[in-house]
């Protein structure tokens, strides 16, 4: 059986570890950033998500799942920027809205032709998808309506056999939150102080999580907390 993992923004952190565990399960592998995914194995194809004109990337995905009997999707590719309410630009915003909403409505519509019974839809939350912290609004913004886009999904693809879950990671070790705080290793340890464990999320617990998701078409609709306890203040 030809199975095939598409997955935005495998360039880094849970993305690269994503691409990684599938590629080890068997799956054929395609990136879709600008930035190619350093996973050995990995077919690239160069997009950037908030682009008008994805022509050229929707003809080669087109002939690579040509034939394959399960697709999954993932939702991976994020942006997060610091800002507010308080120093709101529209630009911005439509930036972090593109990547993190509208690309993923568009690449599962473009996708749903090739996505036989057994396929499944998986979006990369954030523990933030039904939370808010202060200075991150757009991304808050964009992670409590990436919930709402997986739940309208699961029902607009009742019947098809197709499946979806969003897994919201909490404080995973990647270069995006490391690049967020200012690679400061005291904030870096006042983040995990607030976690039950102690410690932050690897990149690969979270591709583990991704990989069971596609797997169990029990969890179809659903919201899965990958986040190792959070401490409620």
């Amino acid at each position: 059986m030809s199975r095939v993992l598409v997955i935005t923004g495998a360039s880094r952190g849970i993305g690269s570890a994503t691409a990684q565990k599938f590629i080890d399960d068997g799956y054929t592998v395609c990136n879709l950033s600008r930035t190619p995914s350093p996973v050995k194995g990995v077919v690239q194809i160069d997009l950037d998500l908030a682009a008008q004109d994805w022509s050229e990337a929707e003809a080669r995905l087109k002939n690579l799942l040509s034939g394959a009997e399960q697709v999954v999707l993932v939702h991976n590719a994020g942006n997060l920027i610091k800002d507010s309410l308080n120093d709101f630009s529209a630009e911005s915003f439509r930036r972090v809205m593109e990547i993190n909403v509208v690309a993923p409505a568009r690449l599962t519509h473009s996708l749903l032709h090739a996505m036989k019974p057994g396929s499944s839809v998986i979006y990369v939350g954030s523990t933030l998808g039904e939370m808010a912290v202060p200075n991150s609004c757009s991304y808050v913004t964009s992670k409590h309506a990436q919930i709402g886009l997986m739940r309208s999904t699961c029902q607009d693809l009742v019947g098809t056999g197709i499946h979806t879950a969003c897994v919201c990671p909490g404080f995973t070790d990647t270069e995006m939150l490391r690049a967020h705080v200012g690679n400061s290793a005291e904030i870096l340890a006042s983040i995990a102080s607030g976690v039950a464990q102690k410690r932050l999320i690897a990149p690969s617990e979270i591709a583990d999580t991704i990989h069971f998701c596609a797997r169990n078409p029990v969890l179809n609709g659903a919201v899965i907390h990958a986040n190792l306890g959070q401490i409620n203040a």
